[in-house]
């Protein structure tokens, strides 16, 4: 009888990348998935510790556990990733009936704490060095690689992939716990980041998503002088053939420099899509945060971005309600949501992490509701912005990778897969600038880069028609795009 694993993944895709190479390891010691923990021999939570909220859906999970685990004692119950390397022993201390706390610079050794578990009967620990505790050096060595084992079983869709190329994080804003949690920034060597994405084209992969916690930031020492930058990846994953678009996330806007502009602008395969977060338009909260940065360097980065790459999006994150952010604070992050005219942003409520420099230096002084009406407040702002970014985009012709059924035909479908031949259905996927596409076509249109007609908009989803005739690939050649019909009256999504 095969073993089953069940992993249940939170946080960002730093920890959905995290997640594919534990399964991709355990798979290759015959493991199988199951989508229900009371099936699973062995049950993984792969945590966040950004915000509150994360860490309490997991100890809610585990407490739904208790009881299983105690009538199954012969299961193993483990909590990866950076509540681990927060919590240490506090998660023992709330649930017990937890066997394995591994960090997220540990995971590669999960097939041995396994059995070690089930050998001794005994809970094992497997995490980094504390950067309090240790040497810069000390902690790194601590993080140890972990040497990819992709598993496109755990990906969205097979032709799209995570590759990671630095980790940890320098930054040390107030408000974070990561560099805590993810240790010392270090860049992967570029031979390493080549190999990976070749491997990912050989199994069909043809978009990846380069990861790092500023992943802008990325610098790699060959220690004879010659430093490689983000912008020289870029230039040597482009050559790579079956790879037609490479994005990359999260930047950081003190390092996006015009040598990185400038390869996004003149790359056919770098998607025009930045991701860069202000966090507040307000210089006064910016410094409590410790950002490195003013509001009028972030609008100056802003205007350098679209005048070096003409018509990139560009996407932002906040957090309202930060220690100490007066109304007038929150009304000039506003103004920056009004002015920047981004394509999206993420926004969040500020939610005080024990551990950071924000929740020892400063009080957390702005009430629960405060925080809600202001994050209901810059959403609406966003809102509008997105719809006019969408607006502008009516009648142009975009590429189009395909990624599947939109959500609206998977629930009409009573989440069943359509087959080849079914006929039209409705199917989203997404342009070179990140931008959601929502069109009638094929099942078989799945994974394919083709040409659509951008007819609507919402402030979320763009809508067109697949546009007949021939298409120019990444590469330079011709690719046929296929006929599409006509919108066939499924709902919107």
């Amino acid at each position: 009888m095969s073993k089953k694993l069940y992993i249940e993944t939170v946080g960002c895709q730093m920890n959905v990348l995290d997640s594919e190479l534990v399964v991709g390891s355990l798979r290759r010691l015959g493991y199988q998935l199951t989508h229900e923990p009371a099936d699973a021999d062995v049950i993984f939570f792969n945590t966040c510790s950004v915000r509150q909220h994360a860490e309490d859906k997991i100890y809610s999970a585990l407490g739904r556990l208790r009881g299983h685990m105690k009538q199954h004692p012969e299961k193993v119950l483990g909590v990866l990733g950076c509540m681990a390397q927060k919590d240490k022993e506090l998660i023992l201390r709330r649930a017990p009936h937890v066997d394995i706390v591994c960090g997220t610079g540990q995971l590669a050794q999960l097939p041995e704490l396994i059995e070690n578990v089930r050998r001794t009967g005994e809970t094992q620990y497997a995490l980094s060095l504390d950067r309090k505790g240790a040497s810069r050096l000390e902690v790194e060595r601590s993080f140890e690689s972990y040497d990819p084992m992709r598993d496109p079983s755990m990906r969205p869709t097979p032709f799209q992939a995570y590759v990671r190329i630095m980790i940890g994080c320098d930054k040390f804003c107030t408000y974070c716990i990561v560099p805590a949690v993810r240790g010392p920034e270090q860049s992967r060597p570029p031979e390493h980041i080549l190999a990976e994405v070749r491997q990912l084209a050989a199994e069909g992969c043809k978009e990846i998503t380069l990861l790092g916690q500023t992943v802008n930031s990325y610098r790699y020492d060959r220690g004879d002088g010659r430093k490689e930058r983000l912008s020289d990846l870029l230039l040597r994953i482009h050559d790579t053939p079956g790879i037609e678009r490479i994005k990359f996330v999260t930047n950081f806007p003190r390092d996006m420099d015009d040598d990185l502009l400038d390869a996004v602008r003149d790359l056919p395969k770098a998607c025009k899509y930045l991701h860069v977060p202000a966090q507040s338009g307000c210089n006064d909260v910016l410094k409590r945060m410790k950002r490195l940065y003013t509001v009028e360097y972030y609008r100056e980065m802003l205007h350098r971005c679209r005048e070096r790459v003409p018509g990139a999006a560009v996407s932002s994150d906040f957090i309202v309600g930060f220690c100490g952010e007066t109304e007038e604070s929150f009304q000039r992050t506003c103004d920056l949501a009004r002015d920047a005219g981004f394509k999206n942003s993420f926004i969040f409520k500020y939610s005080p992490r024990p551990g950071t420099k924000a929740d020892e230096l400063f009080a957390d002084d702005v009430p629960e509701e405060v925080k809600k009406r202001r994050n209901n407040d810059l959403l609406a702002i966003q809102n509008r912005a997105s719809l006019a970014d969408h607006l502008s985009r009516v009648g142009e012709t975009a590429e189009v990778l395909v990624e599947g059924p939109s959500k609206t035909a998977l629930k009409a479908s009573g989440g069943r897969r359509a087959t080849p031949d079914s006929g039209p259905m409705q199917l989203t996927g997404r342009t070179m600038t990140d931008h959601i596409v929502v069109f009638d076509g094929n099942e078989r249109l799945i994974g394919r880069t083709i040409s659509v007609q951008i007819e609507e908009a919402t402030a979320f989803t763009l809508f067109g028609t697949v546009v007949t005739g021939e298409r120019v690939g990444a590469d330079g050649g011709a690719a046929e795009a296929p006929v599409g019909p006509r919108r066939i009256g499924l709902p919107v999504v």
